[in-house]
């Protein structure tokens, strides 16, 4: 996502008298944004939805796109765990496509126990971070990937107590699930 265009569009958006969310769609290592060693694009970083709740939120995920492109390009640039700790606040993060780390886990062996309990242990971490500020997202415009994807991530939320955002291609959907617009 670009944020730079984001201040004009906020703008433009509030003299229209909307509601507007600025969000980065954020590609996170897997380990560290600084390693450099994954085989193959896919195994070197997941998708992960991050949306500005304030001013202090629009200023850390430009941090953070920063960071991702000065430090963490590898392919895409990169954030990492270790810079979400620092830079979080003012963020509402949600779990990600099918493309995220949440749902691949899930996906990578057709929903048995064991690749929930990997879900569950990623969802944690960022349950722990985010707080109430986090999202599991669930998506389904019919294709079969997306309906495994979400009876995972609905026994996840389910188990956690983790607030479900029902999301579509268009990031802009994702602003009603989440009651601030």
């Amino acid at each position: 996502g670009n944020l730079y265009g984001g201040l004009q569009f906020y703008r433009i958006a509030k003299a229209a008298g909307l509601n507007p969310i600025l969000g980065y769609e954020a590609y996170i290592a897997p380990d560290s944004r600084f390693q450099k060693d994954a085989g193959s694009m896919k195994e070197s970083s997941y998708h992960l939805t991050l949306l500005a709740q304030n001013q202090t939120g629009f200023k850390n995920l430009v941090r953070l796109a920063s960071a991702a492109f000065l430090e963490g390009f590898y392919f895409k640039p990169r954030i990492d765990r270790q810079i979400l700790e620092q830079y979080n606040e003012g963020i509402i993060c949600l779990s990600g496509c099918a493309s995220s780390q949440f749902s691949r886990s899930i996906l990578s062996g057709g929903g048995g126990q064991s690749e929930l309990d990997s879900a569950i242990q990623i969802a944690e971490w960022f349950q722990k971070l985010f707080g109430d500020r986090y999202f599991i997202e669930i998506q389904n415009s019919g294709a079969e990937i997306q309906r495994l994807c979400m009876e995972g991530a609905v026994q996840v939320a389910t188990r956690l107590g983790i607030p479900l955002v029902a999301i579509n291609d268009a990031p802009v959907s994702a602003i009603a699930g989440l009651g601030y617009a």
